[in-house]
């Protein structure tokens, strides 16, 4: 991706969405500094877990990142959250915060949607009882839809006209309407890939118009939802209803409120808790390092165990940003100095950075994101000291550790 990628994190008042972000921004480890540039208010920084390079040739030990943290060969990677605020119905005419929402919106490459599948609030976050969470999914996507609807159908007119008198194809007109949202031609071509039998643009009408904007929908803004308060009685009719009606919608299964009270207690010292998995060792399990807790304390956690932990196999927030990561076709790739050692030049520390990049992109682009255009770079090297071709494709486990050797700077 020609820039680092940013998730946006959506779902109305009261769904969890502020708890989702505030788990995924937590760092438990100290960490070193950002790498980004700038962090813009509505900004955060999560860390994705993924399995680290480190593991796969035994250094765990020595692996040290520059960024975000490595544990037992688990590396979280900082990756930049966007907190998509004011999300109401009637958003796209600018009810509640609508209009900063949708601006912010389009910057994300892909979204969260935190739903409250526990029933319990209505489409504004008030209390409520049997409401049906199938209603959330819908109209946000509705309110995306007709804003961009809206903004295409103010100007149709002159659209078409000028269309036809460049005799443009639908992609470079479209791409001078999307361009404000983050789009490019490629993946507008694959937006209209997707419709069969779709016209020529001058014969659109309003319900090719939906057609067009619901495919590039898919392609701007993929969707996650975080199914989340799945600890709740009504939770499993909800889901099994959402489920069944979006199949082809990547769905996972949370509790943010349990991943924040569990990484509350690792800090204080109460239990030991990975991240991601069902394991919760207390004071019971290792008297030596844990503080003891109270009966009440106690009781919260074989309920947490019982109810979200050994039902589900875990909260499920790590794995919500992974799979909004999957659906982008992001892979870790790691540059080091050293092929042989994978240091980064000084030292022994190991896998220093690491960078998240689109699967199947070629090696010669990951230099040019990584190194910039300035230098000229000799050869490319990977495991074992293999040089590999600029062309060839960065994969899971293939081309994903890389040295660069730099050409001399001439004096001329």
């Amino acid at each position: 991706m020609p820039r680092d990628p940013l998730i946006g994190i959506v779902g109305k008042p009261s769904s969890g969405k502020s708890t989702t972000l505030n788990s995924l921004t937590d760092a438990v480890a100290a960490v070193g500094a950002f790498p980004f540039t700038t962090i813009e208010p509505n900004r955060a920084t999560g860390y994705l877990q993924v399995d680290c390079a480190c593991s796969r040739v035994g250094k765990q030990d020595l692996c040290k990142p520059n960024y975000g943290w490595c544990t037992n060969g688990k590396r979280h990677i900082p990756i930049m959250l966007l907190d998509v605020a004011g999300l109401v119905p009637g958003a796209h005419s600018g009810r509640g915060l609508g209009n900063k929402f949708l601006d912010d919106l389009r910057h994300a490459d892909a979204l969260i949607h935190v739903v409250d599948v526990s029933g319990t609030t209505d489409a504004e976050g008030k209390n409520t009882r049997g409401y049906d969470p199938i209603n959330d999914i819908e109209w946000l996507q509705d309110e995306i839809r007709l804003w961009i609807e809206g903004n295409l159908k103010k100007r149709w007119g002159s659209i078409v006209r000028r269309h036809t008198a460049t005799k443009s194809s639908i992609v470079d007109t479209l791409q001078g309407q999307f361009g404000g949202y983050g789009s490019h031609a490629p993946m507008i071509q694959r937006a209209l890939d997707r419709i069969s039998s779709l016209p020529p643009l001058e014969a659109w009408d309003n319900a090719w118009i939906t057609e067009v904007v619901k495919s590039f929908m898919m392609e701007k803004f993929p969707t996650v939802l975080g199914l989340n308060k799945i600890d709740h009685p009504d939770a499993d009719k909800n889901v099994s209803k959402i489920m069944l009606k979006y199949p082809d919608t990547k769905a996972v299964l949370t509790s943010a409120i349990t991943e924040v009270f569990l990484r509350k207690l690792k800090k204080q010292g109460f239990i030991h808790y990975e991240e991601g998995t069902e394991f919760v060792d207390t004071y019971e399990d290792d008297p030596d390092n844990l503080k003891e807790l109270d009966e009440k304390l106690l009781n919260r956690i074989e309920n947490i165990r019982d109810l979200v932990l050994y039902r589900f196999g875990s909260t499920g927030v790590v794995q919500v940003l992974q799979a909004a990561t999957d659906i982008l076709g992001l892979i870790p790739v790691y540059t080091v100095r050293n092929i042989q050692t994978y240091t980064g030049g000084n030292g022994t520390n190991v896998f220093r950075d690491c960078f998240l990049v689109k699967k199947g992109t070629t090696v010669g682009k990951v230099s040019r994101f990584i190194m910039g255009t300035e230098v000229t770079i000799a050869a490319i090297e990977t495991v074992g000291g293999v040089r590999v071709s600029e062309d060839s494709i960065v994969e899971p486990g293939k081309n994903d550790i890389l040295s660069f050797k730099l050409a001399p700077k001439s004096n001329v």
